[in-house]
């Protein structure tokens, strides 16, 4: 639920509850199990109608922190800084919440994006508990083209390494001896890495690219300008405070 709709999980847990237990009764006085399943798709279908003609739009900032107070258990500090935050970034920004070093709770509006593609690979993931991955002041590497070839990326891998810093690579895709490689290195810990697919297709990639790297301060990597992998340096990659990823997004903070 937190995922499809933002929040109600106690709600749908208290239903599904209610639902298993008259379930149970129902099947044990004799009722068939696959009738009274129909039955409980068609309740839902009505019920979701019901609810869309009683629901009311969050309008303004006030009902913004009504709701996020509740979501907050009553908290109505933290309802009016959510309430505050979408007002600064709009119904289409990106909201993200990190642990704070002191004991106020703040909010910053930093340059950044989020787009519709996650980690290449399970391999990269930093935090287990929630599958995602969460890198800090890494470097970004922006391709227009597929990379395969792990022997186009060997110069600059050693370049990343001995700065100590993470790499973050956005390509069309990563594959074969390349991916498996990129994989082992950061297992072992010899390059932090994390990867995502380029966003778009076709001219909107190319420039969605373009605007990544306006945003980090990279350069896209691509033949059309005659820039190859293999003469690629530190000088054309670009920056951010922090990236996180999920299997299906990838955010960037503050870039350059």
């Amino acid at each position: 639920t937190a995922d499809v709709a933002g929040d109600g999980t106690t709600t749908a847990t208290v239903l599904a509850q209610a639902i298993v237990n008259e379930g149970i009764k129902q099947i044990n006085s004799g009722r068939n199990p696959m009738d009274l399943k129909r039955g409980i798709d068609k309740a839902i279908l009505a019920s979701v109608e019901e609810i869309k003609k009683i629901s009311v739009k969050c309008a303004d900032s006030r009902s913004i922190a009504q709701v996020g107070t509740i979501s907050a258990n009553g908290d109505s500090n933290i309802g009016q800084l959510i309430a505050k935050s979408m007002e600064k970034v709009g119904k289409k920004g990106v909201i993200t919440v990190d642990e704070s070093r002191g004991f106020e709770d703040e909010l910053e509006v930093v340059e950044g994006m989020q787009f519709d593609r996650g980690y290449i690979s399970p391999y990269f993931v930093t935090n287990q508990e929630n599958m995602t991955v969460e890198i800090e002041s890494p470097y970004i590497l922006i391709v227009d083209k597929k990379i395969s070839n792990i022997r186009e990326l060997l110069p600059l891998l050693e370049s990343v390494a001995k700065s100590g810093k993470p790499l973050m690579i956005i390509a069309e895709d990563i594959e074969g001896e390349a991916l498996a490689t990129l994989v082992v290195n950061n297992m072992r810990g010899i390059v932090k890495v994390a990867a995502a697919k380029a966003p778009g297709f076709g001219d909107r990639r190319k420039s969605m690219l373009q605007d990544l790297a306006i945003l980090t301060g990279s350069t896209v990597i691509s033949d059309e300008i005659g820039l190859n992998l293999e003469k690629v340096t530190l000088n054309n990659l670009g920056n951010a405070r922090r990236i996180t990823m999920s299997k299906e997004n990838t955010t960037i903070i503050d870039g350059a």
